[in-house]
């Protein structure tokens, strides 16, 4: 409850004390240090100094453009534009050369790769992780397992095409039959198929005989796409299965998982996206990662 009260001075501090008070507790009249009112003080000239020199007020139609006419969308415009003409002259002869040239060419193989680095972080590196390495359904660009091959005129077609991208005649396709989910083979053969191609890629099968009987099985329904020993056809973008690099793990599950109803991922088709130097310079860091043939 609020009480009114007498005038006071406070001993200890000598401030007076306001008239009023809440519960007893009184609360002192003490005006602010005189640092603080000046700094205070300088805060609101400096502000209204700043408002008179830079862009500080919107209005309808825009904003005050102030006497120094400072902007920094103009600034990182300028910087910008300084920095394209700067690599103008190794853009231009990016363009006008082939691969092999560039690549023969260690000042401009730099610049490229240096611009393919930071594309691939921006574009790429979502997907394929920012040390190229992958990730389960997302391939590993640094070993030498490629699904339509390695060099730079394929790399070029799947960076400007993708793989089963919507909407690009041109995108690459490679179809996997759902051989358990269409009833083309039973669980029980989908295991002894598991056995067979597990031990293509060295693994030892746990049960001989499935593997044995998944041999024939391999030969009557993957040989056409995969090859007798397993060893893949890049025509197609059948996936080589004798090595121990696999996209969707290599255990007896995931690779059962997929024999029943295979995973088919997207790439998108980065043509319409990215103009042809970019998707050069993209092509040229790719094949450098060490897994470029």
């Amino acid at each position: 409850m609020t009480e009114h009260r007498k005038y006071e001075v406070d001993p200890v501090t000598g401030s007076p004390i306001h008239p009023y008070s809440w519960d007893g507790i009184g609360e002192l009249e003490t005006p602010p240090p005189r640092w603080w009112v000046l700094t205070y003080a300088a805060c609101v000239v400096f502000a209204l100094a700043w408002w008179v020199l830079y862009p500080a007020w919107p209005y309808i139609a825009g904003y005050t453009k102030g006497v120094l006419g400072f902007s920094t969308r103009v600034q990182v415009a300028e910087t910008l534009a300084a920095a394209k003409a700067a690599q103008a002259p190794y853009n231009d002869k990016l363009a006008k050369l082939d691969y092999a040239a560039i690549a023969a060419d260690p000042e401009l193989s730099t610049f490229a790769l240096a611009g393919g680095k930071a594309l691939f972080q921006e574009n790429c590196s979502q997907c394929h992780g920012s040390g190229a390495a992958g990730n389960v359904g997302y391939p590993n660009l640094l070993d030498d397992d490629w699904l339509w091959g390695g060099n730079y005129a394929t790399l070029e077609q799947t960076i400007q095409h993708g793989i089963r991208a919507p909407g690009d005649d041109a995108t690459r396709v490679a179809q996997m039959p759902a051989f358990g989910k269409d009833s083309m083979l039973t669980r029980a053969q989908i295991d002894d198929v598991t056995a067979y191609v597990l031990s293509l890629s060295g693994t030892a099968p746990a049960d001989p005989a499935a593997a044995e009987r998944g041999a024939q099985l391999f030969t009557d329904n993957c040989v056409a796409c995969h090859g007798e020993k397993g060893v893949g056809n890049r025509d197609v973008g059948a996936p080589k299965l004798a090595d121990s690099i696999w996209l969707y793990a290599g255990d007896a599950k995931s690779v059962a998982a997929q024999v029943f109803n295979p995973k088919h991922g997207v790439m998108p088709a980065w043509a319409s996206r990215l103009d042809p130097l970019a998707i050069k310079k993209l092509v040229l860091y790719v094949h450098s990662l060490g897994g470029g043939e």
